[in-house]
């Protein structure tokens, strides 16, 4: 018999055109939103993928995850699962004016001892930050930013989006790249035409549309809304020592099949920056995209170590922001919000007025000496705008349409929650209520400790502790972890499965890590990030009870202002109480995974061994290290009670220098910090794990 031959040649014939199929996606895909140079129309790229899509019906054992056809598939998630980035995805100060540049280009030449410094500048792309990884070249894992240490994998929603290749063009053992998820706006623009069309309520933004759409639970709608990706760092490369600086990176990237910005520019000082500025800010709107400013880097990545980076922000890179789109309005009232720390906080409510894609109904007038300053009175016509685009505010009285009858605003003398004296300190702006049982500060307080970031107590919304409040359930946080179930169950909207799922709720929290506990108990000055650190630094408020200002000063990013507000707290008998009632609740936090263990621990174990080489030190990784990646090594220090940081100080303990340590190596030379080889660090390591195994 002749012709088409067997089974198995049939097979053999399918897998190479498949593999020749995915080759020449892959290619086209590049020339496409890499190279932004197509060699085939729309139609051809099509018939590509509609013929591999039916030889993989035919052969279904040939299709692999990598698989151009497999970016949508699937049932939908029930909840997204948490990720540590290894390296923080950090926010970025922003500047307005052109001092603003040059005082932070100013800051940042002293931290580089009076060099001067080239500059990469590319569109800040207003969109969801986004972390993807790559092992052996195929797409592992996409991460949302989240708080900056921990995000949401959301890896299903990521394999949709078409500009991020699902196959790198070489087999890299791993890469990390950062970029920005974004909807176009021709994709905004249809899908609100369809929600239109469909009865449904228009998104806001583009902005928005793509953060939601990113966090969807099923990636078979988030594939309708046509996401698109600027990749914009390369945040971990395992093959070589990797680039030196941000340009090189970039083309590494793009070599790789990820796609970058061709807008991005080099410029060799802040004269060309400015007029980089001023060029992009006249032709920003002609863009499918929105932007809201240029982001502006240190071009090497020898002088962004010596810059270093504060808990917030990289010192090396400042966001431009373009001026914030504003509206006019009337001013219908002036209210008095009380926070959790007794803050009174004059708020003007609006007239609502459409501002930069929402609907605006409220601005803050900050305290009282804003309100004078600005003479903002109710009935007056205000200019308005979102400040970074973010927190609307009033910027200016429109004198000129003041009614006869206005009357200048003052700041009530007692709390107009709970009566209580209002007092204003000395040095501070903010005028606070003196009520140590107000319900408003209670209020906030409560939503504050059950929020998301903090001890994420789900079901326990503003509704149900209004309620708690207005019944006398509860009178601080400790007091959610003595509710009645009958009681409970006996509330509006409740019954005695909400309040059996509430209370299941509660238990869960008492065992969340020490961090959240610190952050929920809304300390001045300690946000998510100050916690993390000093949760690093200590095991539980009975070590951190302990520790003097100094001590707490002497802890990396925490600084005076900080460590007097955490003594402050710790030394109310008040608080003491709080904490004690909580501890008598059951409320017993754990130490996160690869958390460095409580300080004051003890040293040595009941043997006599002094127990890990790296227990409370600070280790900074520079250099290749033989088989290990450095993710994978910071992972090992921090398990053994270490704690790796960015860039070498007084503060550091430990240098490790593999191949091709430059900076950081001569730093710790310069300040007498002690320098390990990778086959000492490797031998520290063998003692360390020997001591876990015993």
């Amino acid at each position: 018999m002749s012709g088409s031959g067997g089974p198995s040649d049939r097979k053999s014939a399918a897998r190479a055109r498949v593999e020749k199929l995915r080759g020449l996606i892959a290619y086209h895909r590049k020339r496409y939103y890499v190279d932004d140079d197509p060699e085939i129309s729309d139609a051809e790229y099509d018939l590509l993928e509609r013929e591999l899509r039916e030889l993989e019906d035919v052969h279904p054992e040939l299709v692999t995850p990598d698989s151009p056809t497999q970016r949508v598939g699937g049932q939908p998630s029930e909840e997204f699962e948490t990720f540590h980035h290894a390296t923080p995805l950090l926010s970025l100060d922003n500047a307005y004016t052109r001092a603003e540049l040059e005082e932070w280009e100013e800051r940042l030449r002293r931290r580089l001892d009076g060099a001067s410094s080239t500059y990469t500048v590319e569109p800040k792309v207003d969109g969801l930050s986004i972390a993807i990884h790559y092992r052996d070249g195929i797409l592992e894992r996409g991460v949302t930013r989240g708080d900056g240490s921990v995000g949401e994998d959301v890896t299903p929603n990521v394999r949709t989006i078409r500009s991020v290749p699902l196959r790198l063009t070489r087999a890299v053992p791993f890469v990390e790249a950062r970029g920005e998820v974004y909807m176009p706006r021709t994709a905004f623009e249809e899908l609100n035409r369809q929600r239109v069309a469909d009865s449904m309520p228009p998104f806001a933004n583009p902005r928005n549309s793509a953060a939601g759409s990113v966090r969807l639970l099923d990636p078979r709608i988030t594939a309708e809304r046509k996401l698109n990706c600027f990749f914009y760092a390369l945040a971990a490369y395992s093959e070589g020592a990797g680039p030196e600086t941000h340009q090189a990176s970039l083309e590494l990237l793009r070599d790789l099949g990820l796609r970058t910005n061709p807008l991005g520019e080099r410029c060799d000082d802040l004269d060309q920056v400015q007029a980089y500025i001023e060029r992009l800010e006249k032709t920003r709107h002609d863009l499918d995209y929105d932007i809201d400013g240029v982001v502006v880097k240190v071009e090497r990545f020898d002088q962004r170590e010596l810059a270093g980076s504060t808990s917030k922000f990289p010192r090396w890179a400042v966001a431009f922001k373009y001026p914030a789109e504003q509206a006019t309005t009337r001013v219908r009232d002036i209210v008095i919000q009380v926070g959790r720390t007794g803050a009174l906080t004059p708020v003007a409510e609006l007239e609502p007025v459409q501002l930069a894609g929402t609907t605006v109904a409220r601005a803050t007038l900050h305290n009282e000496e804003e309100v004078q300053r600005k003479d903002v009175r109710i009935g007056d016509t205000v200019l308005i705008e979102k400040a970074g685009e973010i927190i609307p505010q009033v910027v200016k009285v429109i004198e000129s349409k003041r009614p006869r009858d206005s009357r200048p605003f003052e700041m009530p003398r007692a709390c107009p929650v709970c009566g209580s004296d209002v007092l204003k300190e000395e040095g501070e702006v903010a005028s606070r209520c003196t009520g140590v049982s107000c319900p408003a500060q209670r209020r906030e307080m409560l939503r504050h400790f059950a929020g998301r970031s903090a001890m994420d107590i789900q079901g326990l919304g503003d509704a149900l502790v209004e309620q708690l409040l207005r019944r006398e359930m509860v009178r601080d946080v400790a007091g959610l972890y003595r509710l009645d179930p009958e009681e409970l169950a006996g509330l509006e909207r409740m019954g005695a499965k909400s309040a059996a799922n509430l209370l299941a709720q509660l238990e869960v929290s008492k065992t969340r890590p020490f961090r959240r506990l610190l952050h929920a108990l809304g300390i001045r000055h300690v946000g998510e990030r100050a916690s993390r650190v000093l949760a690093d630094a200590y095991g539980s408020f009975d070590l951190l009870q302990e520790a003097t200002e100094e001590e707490l000063q002497a802890i990396d990013e925490i600084g005076p202002k900080t460590a007097r507000s955490i003594r402050a707290f710790l030394d109310q008998p008040a608080n003491r109480e709080l904490l004690g009632r909580l501890r008598e609740a059951g409320v017993k936090p754990e130490v996160s995974a690869g958390q460095a263990p409580p300080r004051g621990a003890q040293d040595a174990t009941e043997d006599g061994s002094t127990g890990s080489p790296f227990l409370r030190k600070t280790v900074v990784l520079t250099g290749a290290l033989p088989g290990r990646s450095r993710e994978e090594a910071k992972a090992l220090v921090e398990a053994h009670g270490g704690r790796v940081a960015g860039s070498v100080s007084s503060k550091t303990d430990m240098v490790v220098a593999g191949e091709g340590a430059g900076s950081k190596l001569e730093k710790a030379r310069k300040l007498g910090v002690a320098v390990i080889d990778p086959e000492e660090f490797e031998r520290l390591l063998s003692g360390a794990l020997d001591e876990t195994d015993e």
